[in-house]
């Protein structure tokens, strides 16, 4: 692996591998029946996924992104939607186009793979299994994995860590801005997604080393180095 750039590769998971927004719009609008809410829609689930599915339900309950619920409502609700979620957690998402030839061409050439989300691994790993991902990847690293989540560098410094590799010699792919902040705090390179979960942000304007429009341009990346 000596003359590859980045022999260790890092990807987040909702909104970089797998469309995930239905699942999770189907299981908050049940959540917010059980709650005695409005059903927030798809569009509103859109824009606050990416930061953990309790974030998530905060979001969902005040129909804000940074209000705090009144405990009680919050509890009712958030214990509804892992219900819920349990039951239909990959029955909707989907595999966006390029993702699979992408992790296939990585590994049969000798790149090592992690998986580094803030989803929690109870969801996580059904996920991946289901959407026939879970084999690509030596290392899983879910939202319960570390003490924090991304944006703090400890779940990426830990999956290189398992995957014996350095920050200098990571990339790290993602679709939000805690995906880029997460790799820059670690010392990682990081490439972004323009079609993810990044609360209507234009991904861009948090400077990643380069945006792909899809995953299927990095082999070539890869190859030419350009």
């Amino acid at each position: 692996m000596e003359d590859k750039q980045y022999p260790y590769v890092l990807f987040d998971l909702d909104g970089t591998l797998v469309d995930s927004v239905p699942d999770l719009a189907y299981c908050v609008d049940e959540a917010m029946l059980a709650a005695g809410l409005p059903a927030r829609g798809i569009e509103a689930v859109r824009c606050w996924v990416g930061n953990g599915i309790e974030k998530l339900m905060k979001r969902a309950v005040t129909g804000s992104m940074e209000d705090e619920p009144e405990p009680h409502l919050f509890n009712q609700a958030y214990q509804a939607f892992l219900t819920a979620y349990k039951a239909h957690n990959a029955k909707r998402s989907t595999v966006y186009e390029g993702v699979q030839p992408t992790l296939e061409w990585l590994c049969a050439n000798g790149y090592q793979l992690a998986c580094v989300t803030n989803k929690a691994e109870a969801f996580t790993l059904p996920l991946l299994a289901e959407k026939g991902l879970a084999g690509y990847f030596s290392v899983v690293v879910s939202g319960d994995t570390c003490t924090h989540k991304k944006p703090h560098p400890q779940p990426l410094l830990f999956a290189l860590d398992k995957l014996g590799g350095e920050p200098s010699k990571a990339l790290m792919i993602g679709d939000s801005k805690s995906d880029i902040h997460a790799a820059r705090a670690a010392g990682c390179a990081v490439f972004a997604l323009p079609y993810g979960y990044n609360h209507g942000e234009d991904i861009e304007n948090y400077h990643p080393d380069r945006v792909l429009d899809s995953l299927a341009e990095l082999p070539a990346v890869f190859v030419t180095g350009q």
